[in-house]
């Protein structure tokens, strides 16, 4: 689809409001972010033949209207707040606010020349949950710090007790979530994949199929992009500065992190001579370890690529 041909609308969310643009066009609509102001919503989008629509990601309270469009068989571009952020910048927009940055994200989305397909909608719950097991293996190592410092008995006993619950609860939401991911062939089938490389476990896998669903599909260089692992040049004219990883998916980039460092030193030759290689040369340890991470994703992206699962390189002879 050219632009020519293209209508876009862009809405910006809040808690209660969804404030509405369609592109080329000076009027803009409100609507409640509920059931209802969607209907509506989709009533209006209809009769101006809009074609896509750009929505600023705002902590959750667009994916309930995100939802509603997609079942309405609408494509729907979801925006990171730094893209329209930019683009706002570039435009040489500096005032702000809901009417204005509908307006902004119409426009976004008008320029944008390619539109990714709708993420899968079994993830949805999956990532919920996860972010839930996260959310607890949080607070556990906040109680545990607590813990080391707490020198009155009540209230050591009761964090004690805490830190036993949450892992509790922790362990079995992990376990629910696992028995969900079960219950799709194709999703346990890259968990699987995932799993035979050493050095990752059921927690680290369950976080990549669910958070990097483009595993599988993507460049060495893209997919160590997306988990933000990837470090950029600072360079200009005659100056180098040091590179840095920037971006990407937090939660991933956390998962992994946490799995690299027993995968290097224990259970991992391929990762352990990496970091050996890296620590020999000088580098500082969190450099090694970020590209262990770094290793571990394209290993995850090129099992799920070739669908096989992972084989440890021979020692040299």
């Amino acid at each position: 689809m050219n632009q020519t041909t293209m209508v876009a609308a862009g809405i910006d969310t809040a808690k209660h409001t969804l404030d509405v643009a369609v592109h080329s066009n000076s009027q803009r609509w409100q609507y409640a972010n509920t059931p209802a102001g969607f209907r509506d919503l989709i009533k209006l989008l209809r009769r101006y033949r809009v074609t896509r629509i750009g929505i600023e990601a705002t902590g959750g309270y667009e994916r309930d209207v995100v939802t509603a469009l997609r079942k309405a068989d609408l494509a729907v571009v979801v925006l990171q707040p730094i893209q329209v952020k930019a683009f706002a910048r570039f435009m040489l927009c500096r005032a702000k606010n809901d009417k204005i940055d509908a307006g902004l994200i119409a426009a976004c989305v008008a320029h944008r020349a390619t539109l990714r397909e709708p993420p899968d909608p079994r993830l949805e719950p999956l990532a919920d949950l996860l972010t839930f097991v996260e959310q607890l293996e949080e607070d556990i190592a906040r109680d545990k710090i607590r813990l080391e410092h707490a020198r009155n008995p009540d209230q050591h006993r009761f964090l004690t007790a805490e830190v036993k619950h949450l892992t509790r609860h922790r362990t079995r939401m992990l376990a629910k979530l696992a028995a969900m991911v079960e219950a799709h062939d194709d999703l346990a089938r890259r968990r699987d994949l995932v799993l035979s490389i050493a050095g990752i476990g059921q927690r680290t896998a369950l976080a990549l199929i669910i958070r990097m669903p483009e595993l599988g599909r993507l460049t060495r260089e893209e997919a160590a992009c997306l988990a933000g692992v990837a470090p950029f040049d600072n360079q200009s004219g005659q100056r180098t500065g040091e590179r840095h990883i920037a971006g990407g998916r937090d939660r991933v980039r956390k998962s992994t992190f946490a799995a690299a460092l027993p995968a290097a030193f224990f259970h991992n030759p391929q990762l352990g001579a990496l970091y050996q290689r890296l620590i020999a040369k000088g580098k500082p340890h969190k450099v090694a370890l970020i590209a262990c991470v770094r290793k571990l994703i394209i290993f995850a992206n090129t099992v799920l690529a070739r669908g096989t699962p992972w084989e440890p390189v021979p020692a040299a002879t």
